[in-house]
């Protein structure tokens, strides 16, 4: 098997260097990221990033290169560039800037289906190809299948609207952490972001617990805690149809099913209670509807984990002109830890309130960590709050 050059970061960082490897190109997307026994992770780039010293931008990480076969050391987009701009000379067209922009920028790999954004292939130009269009881009791209994404529907469902541009059919499989997720790219979406988390909550011990995943979708936090965590058992919220055939179809795969209770339909109708030592409530940019439900599930006597996922929003810090561009930053940075430790203070509250209400009895909150998944935006952050809830 052909090796691959890694970069070895410790888990707090993976996320945020898969992040800029991703924005210059270096991010080897056709491997997944790997945690390693110590706890470390290794995220795999391209050859051309070592033999071209393109990643003198990095601290304190450790690179691990390895020997590659002849040629790899080309990135897909030059290879991409090549069968296109033969492609097209040879029906007479020229390449020119205006073509080269049109050319995906970035891509999400599935196994061997590339999923393509929709601001690409947009010229009249690609028209003339005709049905040689999409076996050349597959070719350049290393891929056997094609799909485009257009925007994601508003059914409620967060639904991908997808088009298939190359294969027969749509189902596509992901390996992440040594847990394979299988799912209709047409009909479900897949956050590769949120690697990160789902590494973290693979390192949760969770002997002798139950569990419950409010938000389930295909697996994506239910497979870590069944897989990884020692769960004695997870119950399995999600409303979605086609994310819930995924959902049962890898709980079979991972063989875990034995193990897993699922609940199709809203969260907030599931008559269960008292049952759960942890609550996983993985939905942005909010699941504050599903507080309620999560301090239902817990164990009246015991109490228990509540990992309430949040996109958080800070104030802008507004530069001043006596304030050099470092200086801005830092502040920025404050500013959006504070806005974190302002949201976690007021959800322990209002959690405890419902607890209260919920049981008659006091209830005591603790905040035992404030995790940062990824940035959406300039101060706007996707956070996990690692509540501990327990009766007085």
């Amino acid at each position: 098997m052909e090796e691959v050059p890694c970069l070895r970061v410790s888990q707090c960082r993976a996320q945020k260097l898969r992040e800029n490897l991703q924005s210059q190109d270096f991010l080897d997307r056709s491997l997944c990221i790997m945690k390693e026994p110590t706890g470390t992770v290794l995220v795999p780039i391209l050859h051309s990033c070592l033999l071209q010293n393109e990643l003198t931008f990095l601290k304190d990480v450790t690179v691990l290169s390895m020997l590659s076969k002849k040629g790899r050391d080309r990135r897909r987009g030059d290879k991409l560039e090549d069968v296109l701009q033969e492609l097209l000379e040879s029906h007479g067209e020229s390449w020119t800037k205006e073509v080269k922009d049109d050319l995906p920028r970035s891509f999400q790999r599935h196994g061997d289906l590339v999923l393509l954004g929709q601001n690409c292939f947009s010229l009249p130009l690609w028209k003339k190809m005709g049905n040689i269009l999409w076996p050349t881009v597959a070719k350049g791209l290393g891929a056997k299948r094609l799909a485009r994404m257009s925007r994601i529907s508003s059914d409620g469902f967060r639904s991908p609207q997808v088009t298939v541009l190359l294969g027969e059919h749509n189902w596509v499989k992901h390996v992440d952490n040594g847990i394979t997720y299988e799912f209709d790219v047409s009909k479900c979406m897949f956050s590769a972001g949120n690697i990160t988390e789902k590494l973290r909550v693979s390192g949760f011990d969770c002997r002798g617990e139950t569990v419950f995943d409010l938000y389930a979708g295909i697996g994506y936090f239910t497979l870590p805690y069944l897989v990884h965590t020692g769960a004695a058992h997870v119950h399995a919220s999600e409303w979605n149809p086609h994310a819930v055939e995924a959902l049962r179809k890898n709980l079979v795969t991972n063989r875990v099913h034995d193990r897993c209770t699922v609940h199709q339909g809203d969260n907030r109708q599931v008559q269960l209670c008292d049952i759960a030592d942890r609550v996983n409530l993985g939905l942005i940019p909010s699941s504050e509807d599903g507080w309620p439900v999560a301090c239902r599930l817990l164990k009246k006597t015991t109490g228990g984990l509540l990992h309430i996922h949040q996109n958080v929003t800070s104030a802008n810090v507004v530069a001043s002109h006596a304030v050099d561009d470092a200086d801005n930053s830092v502040s920025g940075k404050r500013a959006d830890r504070e806005a974190w430790q302002a949201w976690a203070d007021a959800a322990a509250n209002r959690i405890a309130c419902l607890l209260k209400k919920l049981t008659a009895t006091t209830w005591t909150t603790n905040i035992q960590h404030i995790e940062h998944v990824k940035s959406y935006a300039p101060h706007v952050h996707h956070v996990v709050l690692d509540l501990e809830c327990r009766p007085a």
